[in-house]
């Protein structure tokens, strides 16, 4: 791939926690790229349940079968994180039309800060159409099973943080 120039992605998000749906979608982005960094958004105004650190530890154990893919994580605006990893897609997971909504309006925004940046949406496995992380800890938080919905490291992590 000397001469040609490697296709980078950047899957950005909280993922916290990471679930079976974000995998689906690492997963598949990971076919179509050379390579793709998940970038965990370290968003100050957010309490999250899980630390940067954390979320990083459990996506690692997550993707650590996928040889083309990296994390990193940012909290500054995605387009310079992107132009410091010598990236130019971000992809998007879809789940319905609201997603849809906010996403191209995201997406409108990157681009209008770096025309250089494009977004692909990806739509999501209808398995997992309903899936989100606030569910996953809406679930947990009350003892219930998240066993089908996230990896085994992010249920484990979710029962010691829950009890």
């Amino acid at each position: 791939m000397s001469d040609l120039v490697k296709r980078i992605a950047v899957y950005p998000g909280s993922f916290d926690p990471v679930t079976l749906g974000h995998l689906d979608i690492i997963q598949r982005a990971s076919k179509q790229f050379d390579h793709v960094i998940v970038a965990v958004l370290n968003n100050t105004s957010k309490s999250p349940l899980f630390t940067v650190d954390e979320r990083k530890e459990l996506l690692a154990e997550a993707i650590k079968d996928l040889p083309n893919v990296s994390l990193d994580s940012f909290r500054d605006l995605l387009v310079r994180f992107m132009r410091s990893r010598g990236a130019h897609v971000i992809v998007r997971g879809i789940r319905s039309v609201t997603d849809f909504e906010y996403e191209l309006q995201m997406a409108s925004t990157n681009h209008q800060l770096d025309s250089e940046i494009e977004t692909i949406f990806m739509m999501t496995n209808p398995k997992f159409s309903y899936l989100s992380s606030s569910i996953v800890k809406e679930i947990a938080k009350f003892n219930g099973n998240v066993k089908d919905l996230v990896p085994p490291g992010v249920e484990k992590a979710l029962i010691e943080k829950y009890g």
